[in-house]
Protein backbone atom coordinates (compact mmCIF):
# COMPACT_ATOMS: atom_id res chain seq x y z
CA UNK A 1 0.00 0.00 0.00
CA UNK A 2 1.38 3.22 -1.10
CA UNK A 3 0.63 6.08 1.54
CA UNK A 4 2.68 8.87 -0.66
CA UNK A 5 0.98 11.71 -1.22
CA UNK A 6 -0.35 12.34 -4.65
CA UNK A 7 2.19 14.38 -6.11
CA UNK A 8 -0.06 16.35 -8.51
CA UNK A 9 -2.85 17.16 -5.85
CA UNK A 10 -1.43 20.78 -4.23
CA UNK A 11 -0.32 20.38 -0.06
CA UNK A 12 -1.64 23.62 0.81
CA UNK A 13 -4.84 24.61 -1.10
CA UNK A 14 -4.85 28.60 -1.21
CA UNK A 15 -8.00 29.85 0.30
CA UNK A 16 -9.44 32.27 -2.49
CA UNK A 17 -10.97 34.97 0.56
CA UNK A 18 -12.74 37.27 -2.06
CA UNK A 19 -14.79 33.33 -3.03
CA UNK A 20 -15.70 33.69 1.09
CA UNK A 21 -19.54 35.26 1.69
CA UNK A 22 -18.99 37.53 4.84
CA UNK A 23 -19.77 35.06 7.15
CA UNK A 24 -17.59 32.93 5.49
CA UNK A 25 -14.67 35.43 5.39
CA UNK A 26 -15.15 36.49 9.02
CA UNK A 27 -14.88 33.21 10.15
CA UNK A 28 -11.78 32.45 8.03
CA UNK A 29 -10.63 35.59 9.18
CA UNK A 30 -10.98 33.92 13.16
CA UNK A 31 -8.68 31.15 11.86
CA UNK A 32 -6.24 32.86 10.08
CA UNK A 33 -5.69 34.93 13.68
CA UNK A 34 -5.41 31.61 15.33
CA UNK A 35 -3.13 30.78 13.06
CA UNK A 36 -1.40 34.07 13.22
CA UNK A 37 -1.52 34.72 8.98
CA UNK A 38 -0.89 38.59 9.00
CA UNK A 39 -1.13 38.97 5.36
CA UNK A 40 -4.29 36.78 5.60
CA UNK A 41 -5.80 39.28 7.91
CA UNK A 42 -4.93 42.60 6.08
CA UNK A 43 -6.06 41.00 2.89
CA UNK A 44 -9.12 40.13 4.63
CA UNK A 45 -9.65 43.73 6.42
CA UNK A 46 -9.31 45.14 2.55
CA UNK A 47 -12.11 42.72 1.36
CA UNK A 48 -14.51 43.38 4.03
CA UNK A 49 -14.30 47.50 3.49
CA UNK A 50 -14.35 47.46 0.06
CA UNK A 51 -17.80 45.49 1.12
CA UNK A 52 -19.08 48.40 2.79
CA UNK A 53 -18.33 47.15 6.23
CA UNK A 54 -17.98 50.07 8.90
CA UNK A 55 -14.50 49.92 10.52
CA UNK A 56 -15.91 49.23 13.58
CA UNK A 57 -17.98 46.86 12.24
CA UNK A 58 -14.37 45.02 10.79
CA UNK A 59 -12.63 45.28 14.25
CA UNK A 60 -15.39 43.74 16.35
CA UNK A 61 -16.62 40.71 14.22
CA UNK A 62 -13.51 39.72 12.62
CA UNK A 63 -10.42 40.71 14.26
CA UNK A 64 -11.44 41.06 18.46
CA UNK A 65 -13.68 38.57 18.39
CA UNK A 66 -10.81 36.31 16.95
CA UNK A 67 -8.64 37.14 18.96
CA UNK A 68 -11.19 36.70 22.07
CA UNK A 69 -10.89 33.03 20.67
CA UNK A 70 -6.88 33.03 20.77
CA UNK A 71 -7.02 34.56 24.18
CA UNK A 72 -9.19 31.74 25.59
CA UNK A 73 -6.80 29.42 24.23
CA UNK A 74 -4.17 31.09 25.78
CA UNK A 75 -5.67 30.84 29.22
CA UNK A 76 -6.38 27.00 29.13
CA UNK A 77 -2.69 26.31 27.97
CA UNK A 78 -4.21 25.39 24.25
CA UNK A 79 -1.67 28.14 22.98
CA UNK A 80 1.71 29.29 24.34
CA UNK A 81 3.49 32.92 24.46
CA UNK A 82 5.12 32.26 20.71
CA UNK A 83 1.68 31.44 19.03
CA UNK A 84 -0.22 33.95 20.60
CA UNK A 85 2.66 36.62 19.34
CA UNK A 86 2.19 35.40 15.62
CA UNK A 87 -1.73 35.85 16.32
CA UNK A 88 -1.13 39.68 17.70
CA UNK A 89 1.23 40.39 15.13
CA UNK A 90 -1.66 39.29 12.33
CA UNK A 91 -4.11 41.62 14.43
CA UNK A 92 -1.48 44.60 14.30
CA UNK A 93 -1.35 44.18 10.53
CA UNK A 94 -5.20 44.55 10.43
CA UNK A 95 -5.45 47.52 13.17
CA UNK A 96 -3.01 49.34 10.83
CA UNK A 97 -5.35 49.10 7.55
CA UNK A 98 -8.36 50.00 10.37
CA UNK A 99 -7.11 52.86 12.94
CA UNK A 100 -6.83 56.11 10.22
CA UNK A 101 -10.37 54.69 9.53
CA UNK A 102 -11.63 54.36 13.28
CA UNK A 103 -10.26 57.76 13.90
CA UNK A 104 -12.14 59.38 11.33
CA UNK A 105 -15.35 58.04 12.46
CA UNK A 106 -14.40 59.11 16.08
CA UNK A 107 -14.79 55.45 17.34
CA UNK A 108 -15.00 55.05 21.07
CA UNK A 109 -12.16 51.88 22.10
CA UNK A 110 -13.08 50.23 25.47
CA UNK A 111 -11.01 51.76 27.29
CA UNK A 112 -7.53 53.60 27.36
CA UNK A 113 -4.17 51.89 29.10
CA UNK A 114 -0.52 53.23 29.72
CA UNK A 115 1.46 50.37 30.18
CA UNK A 116 5.14 50.47 31.27
CA UNK A 117 8.02 47.91 32.28
CA UNK A 118 9.54 49.64 35.98
CA UNK A 119 12.74 51.62 36.38
CA UNK A 120 15.63 49.02 36.72
CA UNK A 121 13.72 46.38 34.61
CA UNK A 122 14.21 45.67 30.96
CA UNK A 123 12.40 42.59 30.11
CA UNK A 124 9.48 43.72 27.40
CA UNK A 125 7.95 40.48 25.85
CA UNK A 126 5.42 39.77 28.29
CA UNK A 127 4.23 42.96 28.21
CA UNK A 128 4.32 43.65 24.86
CA UNK A 129 1.75 40.61 24.68
CA UNK A 130 -0.87 41.79 27.05
CA UNK A 131 -0.35 45.33 25.01
CA UNK A 132 -1.01 43.73 21.65
CA UNK A 133 -3.98 41.64 23.24
CA UNK A 134 -5.54 44.49 25.05
CA UNK A 135 -5.26 46.64 21.73
CA UNK A 136 -6.77 43.23 19.85
CA UNK A 137 -9.55 43.42 22.68
CA UNK A 138 -10.22 46.79 21.73
CA UNK A 139 -8.32 48.93 24.05
CA UNK A 140 -6.31 52.09 23.11
CA UNK A 141 -2.96 51.14 24.45
CA UNK A 142 -0.14 53.63 25.25
CA UNK A 143 3.58 50.92 25.20
CA UNK A 144 6.05 53.54 27.25
CA UNK A 145 8.42 50.73 27.14
CA UNK A 146 10.97 49.62 29.89
CA UNK A 147 12.85 50.92 32.80
CA UNK A 148 10.53 53.80 33.56
CA UNK A 149 10.82 55.88 36.16
CA UNK A 150 7.63 57.47 38.50
CA UNK A 151 8.34 60.74 36.63
CA UNK A 152 7.88 58.83 33.46
CA UNK A 153 4.51 57.20 34.74
CA UNK A 154 3.52 60.64 35.92
CA UNK A 155 4.29 61.92 32.53
CA UNK A 156 2.70 59.81 30.84
CA UNK A 157 -0.94 59.55 32.81
CA UNK A 158 -1.05 62.98 32.40
CA UNK A 159 -0.57 63.43 28.40
CA UNK A 160 -2.63 60.56 27.21
CA UNK A 161 -4.89 60.20 30.74
CA UNK A 162 -6.11 56.72 30.70
CA UNK A 163 -8.41 54.51 32.43
CA UNK A 164 -5.58 52.08 33.56
CA UNK A 165 -1.90 52.15 34.47
CA UNK A 166 -0.23 48.72 33.87
CA UNK A 167 2.98 47.55 35.46
CA UNK A 168 5.64 45.14 34.52
CA UNK A 169 8.45 43.44 36.31
CA UNK A 170 10.29 40.45 35.97
CA UNK A 171 12.94 40.83 38.61
CA UNK A 172 12.19 40.45 42.38
CA UNK A 173 14.18 43.19 42.69
CA UNK A 174 12.34 45.75 40.37
CA UNK A 175 9.07 44.58 41.61
CA UNK A 176 9.30 46.83 44.63
CA UNK A 177 9.58 49.98 42.29
CA UNK A 178 5.77 49.15 41.60
CA UNK A 179 5.02 50.39 45.27
CA UNK A 180 6.66 53.81 44.68
CA UNK A 181 4.71 54.42 41.68
CA UNK A 182 1.66 53.58 43.80
CA UNK A 183 3.22 55.40 46.61
CA UNK A 184 3.51 58.34 44.57
CA UNK A 185 -0.21 58.46 42.72
CA UNK A 186 -1.61 58.35 46.36
CA UNK A 187 0.81 61.67 47.89
CA UNK A 188 0.04 63.32 44.53
CA UNK A 189 -3.88 62.51 44.92
CA UNK A 190 -3.81 60.78 41.89
CA UNK A 191 -4.45 57.01 42.53
CA UNK A 192 -8.32 57.22 42.42
CA UNK A 193 -7.96 58.29 38.69
CA UNK A 194 -6.80 55.14 37.37
CA UNK A 195 -7.50 51.59 37.57
CA UNK A 196 -3.60 49.90 38.46
CA UNK A 197 -2.81 46.70 37.19
CA UNK A 198 0.33 44.73 37.74
CA UNK A 199 2.16 41.65 36.38
CA UNK A 200 5.40 39.13 35.77
CA UNK A 201 6.66 36.23 36.56
CA UNK A 202 7.82 37.07 40.47
CA UNK A 203 4.54 38.81 41.12
CA UNK A 204 1.31 37.20 42.81
CA UNK A 205 -1.83 38.51 44.18
CA UNK A 206 -0.87 38.77 47.58
CA UNK A 207 1.84 40.82 46.03
CA UNK A 208 -0.89 43.07 44.35
CA UNK A 209 -2.55 43.77 47.26
CA UNK A 210 -0.15 44.89 49.36
CA UNK A 211 1.13 47.18 47.31
CA UNK A 212 -2.42 48.92 46.72
CA UNK A 213 -2.89 47.56 42.62
CA UNK A 214 -6.65 46.97 41.98
CA UNK A 215 -5.70 43.65 40.46
CA UNK A 216 -2.49 41.63 39.64
CA UNK A 217 -3.03 39.71 36.04
CA UNK A 218 -0.79 36.54 35.51
CA UNK A 219 -0.97 36.48 31.80
CA UNK A 220 -2.02 38.17 28.91
CA UNK A 221 -5.82 37.02 28.54
CA UNK A 222 -6.12 37.30 32.54
CA UNK A 223 -5.08 41.11 31.89
CA UNK A 224 -7.51 41.25 28.89
CA UNK A 225 -10.21 39.72 30.77
CA UNK A 226 -9.45 41.91 34.34
CA UNK A 227 -9.71 45.20 32.78
CA UNK A 228 -13.04 44.76 30.94
CA UNK A 229 -14.08 44.05 34.33
CA UNK A 230 -12.67 46.74 36.07
CA UNK A 231 -13.48 49.22 33.38
CA UNK A 232 -16.81 47.59 33.61
CA UNK A 233 -17.32 48.67 37.02
CA UNK A 234 -15.67 51.73 37.39
CA UNK A 235 -18.83 53.04 34.64
CA UNK A 236 -20.90 51.16 35.91
CA UNK A 237 -22.17 49.80 32.20
CA UNK A 238 -22.59 46.36 31.14
CA UNK A 239 -19.24 43.83 30.98
CA UNK A 240 -17.78 44.75 27.12
CA UNK A 241 -18.32 41.16 25.56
Amino acid sequence: MNDAPDSNVPEDDEIDLRALSNEELVEQMHDDLYDGLREEIVEGTHILLERDWAPDKVLNDALVEGMRIVGIDFRDGILFVPEVLMSANAMKGGMEVLRPLLAETGAVAIGKMVAGTVKGDIHDIGKNLVCMMMEGAGFEVINIGINNSVEEYLAALEEHQPDILGMSALLTTTMTYMKVVIDTLIEKGLRNDYIVMVGGAPLNEEFGEAIGADAYCRDAAVAVETAKRLIAERRGTPLPA
